[in-house]
């Protein structure tokens, strides 16, 4: 019975991380501009040309562009931070009664696999350089970990029952 706490707290703590991993990326999709501009002042401010120098100062040049000509297309990365605060709510039922809402963790497997599908897919038809879909596809490996975790401890809580 001693393991139980051990394992309440291994899957809060977790889920907690994972909750916050998917507030601060939403977070980071609503100031692109500021963003861009700052990660372009301190990676291409030698003026030396590399992959990343470059493909920042094409994306800076473009959300530029597109802020003095159709800020409206803002909107959907505005709609994309949503969904990752609405996501990250949801797994507050895994906080409170994991066994019972073990369903979330499943979910969370599935949506981080199928991270790697769909930024491979969509970079490609975008024209995203594939490291830089490689880094999106991250996202959905450093995810899976935890998911995969808390998963396990609550199956293990639920046959200690």
């Amino acid at each position: 019975m001693k393991r139980q706490p051990s394992l309440h707290c291994r899957i809060k703590l977790l889920t907690w991380l994972f909750i916050i991993g998917l507030f601060v990326s939403g977070a980071t999709a609503i100031p692109l501009r500021p963003e861009v501009n700052w990660l372009a002042d301190h990676f291409c401010a030698d003026g030396k040309s590399s992959l990343l120098a470059d493909w920042l100062l094409r994306v800076r040049d473009a959300l530029a562009q597109t802020q003095a000509q159709q800020p409206f297309l803002f909107y959907g990365t505005d709609w994309l931070a949503f969904g990752h605060f609405m996501i990250a709510l949801v797994f507050i039922g895994a906080l409170r009664d994991p066994v019972r809402n073990r369903w979330l963790f499943d979910f969370g497997l599935i949506a981080c696999v199928l991270v790697i599908p769909f930024a491979f897919t969509f970079g490609a038809l975008r024209e995203i350089p594939f490291w830089w879909r490689l880094i999106d596809c991250s996202f959905g490996v450093f995810g899976f970990i935890p998911l995969w975790l808390c998963r396990k401890w609550a199956m293990e809580l639920e046959n200690l029952k």
